[in-house]
């Protein structure tokens, strides 16, 4: 039985042991926290269309793919491991504020017409009509319905759990620079990956993002049924629902392996989260937090050979838990000696694998 040894425990590492395990690899997963990091801190936005900007098309269609598989994803998952994914159906909204938020909103409308995305535009009166939490500082926006949500530290315990149910071995400690293994290894240790390889020197960086979780308490107005993205003056801001409550972010700031939350950015976040929502006045300040996003020089994932026996799946950015089941299916498939798209392969930064 042929073996692989998976470097990192987040929400890729896990998917791909779990997935490898299926396909009757003997896994072996090495991380000194499993399922923590930004996977642990992340809003679970399954949210291709509405975080897709001009220039990002190649991503749009990679989100869009692992999106389709998502439903069929949670379902298995949830059957593997005995628990539920936390995945939750019920759609997106975006809300904008003043004229250049709305500006702003109507061009992302019309450049997903033109790739033949087209999406709902609302008045503030609708938005509300769909979600009465919403603000009267709220003047317009857009429902996309088929943009989802799924609770990060649910499908973290569930990935976990179903990984072991498959065989895959967990050992809580860390892969160390230059070490080897019997068989294949797959580095996938998000902000962390590129001090394992040199083949990843300057290809992932860590882009620090802090959130909030908040805690419904008896008399505040109900949590909304969707996520809720918007902008504030120009200032992005998200609200993911989560039973009992709602998750809050979030910031994004480049300052090395800094993962402490600032009193800034904790101001910042409430301060626009309640101009959209402010029945969240009443709710409970349960966790701030701050996690490293992987970024990649074109924001697009680093999925592919690194040469050897080396495969390499990070680099995912915001989008990490979106492409979670798209990842896994292309790791299966290059382990069982098939390719990658060029969009995703290390090879378009002249990092070529054998």
């Amino acid at each position: 039985m042929e073996e692989l040894v998976v470097v990192g425990g987040g929400v890729i590492g896990l998917s791909c042991a779990w997935r490898a395990a299926q396909a009757g690899l003997r896994v072996t997963l090495r991380d000194p926290a499993p399922a923590s990091g930004s996977s642990w801190v992340a809003g679970g936005m399954l949210a291709p269309v509405t975080e897709a900007w001009p220039g990002e098309e190649g991503l749009l269609r990679l989100g869009l793919e692992s999106l389709e598989l998502w439903p069929d994803f949670a379902e298995e998952l949830s059957a593997a491991a005995g628990q539920p994914a936390g995945l939750h159906p019920e759609g997106t909204v975006v809300a904008a504020t003043g004229s250049g938020d709305r500006a702003e909103l109507d061009a992302l409308a019309e450049h997903l017409a033109r790739l033949g995305r087209p999406v709902e535009r609302l008045t503030g009166r609708e938005l509300r009509r769909l979600e009465p939490a919403l603000g009267p500082d709220v003047r317009g926006g857009l429902s996309v319905p088929g943009d989802l949500s799924v609770d990060n530290r649910a499908l973290l315990t569930a990935l976990r759990a179903a990984a072991e149910k498959a065989g895959v071995v967990i050992e809580e400690r860390a892969w160390e620079p230059g070490e080897s293994a019997l068989g294949t290894v797959l580095i996938c240790a998000g902000a962390h990956s590129a001090a394992l390889h040199p083949g990843l020197a300057g290809l992932v960086r860590p882009v620090k993002g802090e959130i909030l979780r908040l805690t419904h308490r008896r008399g505040a107005f109900p949590v909304p049924r969707r996520t809720v993205r918007a902008l504030v003056d120009g200032r992005p801001v998200y609200l993911v629902p989560r039973p009992g409550g709602l998750v809050v972010g979030a910031t994004q700031s480049e300052h090395g392996f800094d993962t402490e939350p600032t009193v800034g950015g904790v101001r910042d976040l409430l301060r626009d989260a309640e101009r959209i929502l402010p029945g969240i006045a009443e709710y409970a300040l349960a966790e701030a937090a701050a996690g490293l996003r992987p970024g990649s020089p074109d924001n697009v994932p680093v999925i592919g050979r690194l040469g050897g026996r080396t495969l390499v799946a990070t680099g995912h950015s915001r989008n990490g838990i979106l492409l979670a089941p798209l990842t896994a299916r292309l790791v299966v498939g290059l382990l069982g000696g098939g390719t990658v798209p060029a969009a995703v392969d290390p090879a378009r930064f002249g990092r070529t694998g054998t």
